[in-house]
């Protein structure tokens, strides 16, 4: 199992080459990304995305608003900041989102707090938090709450802790890794104990909206 040792690979290019190699193959992720998108309110008008990566969220979350707002006929700018410490990643991004001035890309590593960044009526991040230590996931979830304006959403579309060893291996296996292979940057949490640090910070509406093994969708309101 993942311990907390600060372990961090993402630095490495050929470690972010190995992910975004795999991340499309990922059983299910587009499911939780669907439903991850289901709880970006209607009206959001600036994201934050933590951990980028290459920016597959941030597109999805855009794509989403521009249709809502084609719908209503409102053409109303949404402003995005993309935050990412992998030069690798950042270069991908960059070329992904080259172009759009609506979209800020920020090189940040989230083991440190966040910089001054605004209010935001969203915060999305897709399988990045969990690469921190468990009192950084916490300080972390605090300074989201700090960010958002009322009402807005945390979207964590998140790899967590299995409640035992032998399903955490089950979940390795399924997604082509083993106990040896597995990234050592990984620092799993269960559930039960993200939820209720949610729910202690001030977010209302807490919950797990969308699971498959290790991965699951974790929602907060700022009420």
């Amino acid at each position: 199992m993942p311990t907390n040792a600060p372990v961090n690979l993402w630095t490495s290019s050929g470690h972010a080459s190995d992910y975004l190699g795999r991340a499309d193959s990922i059983p299910h992720r587009t499911e939780g990304e669907s439903t991850l998108l289901e709880f970006i309110p209607a009206k959001a008008r600036r994201i934050l995305d933590l951990g980028t990566g290459d920016g597959r969220l941030l597109a999805l979350v855009k794509s989403e608003l521009a249709k809502r707002d084609l719908i209503r006929n409102d053409q109303a700018n949404v402003e995005a900041v993309a935050i990412d410490f992998s030069p690798a990643m950042l270069e991908i991004a960059g070329k992904r989102f080259a172009g759009e001035s609506s979209v800020s890309i920020v090189t940040h590593n989230l083991d440190h707090p966040l910089p001054t960044l605004g209010k935001f009526d969203a915060v999305v991040s897709s399988f990045a938090i969990h690469h921190l230590l468990h009192e950084r996931k916490l300080a972390l979830y605090a300074e989201i709450h700090a960010l958002l304006n009322p009402g807005g959403v945390f979207c964590n579309l998140e790899h967590i802790a299995s409640p035992t060893p032998r399903l955490h291996e089950e979940f390795l296996h399924s997604i082509g890794y083993s106990l040896e292979t597995e990234d050592p940057s990984n620092k799993l949490l269960d559930l039960e104990t993200q939820l209720r640090w949610l729910r202690e910070i001030g977010f209302v509406d807490v919950d797990c909206h969308w699971k498959w093994r290790e991965l699951a969708l974790l929602v907060g309101r700022r009420a």
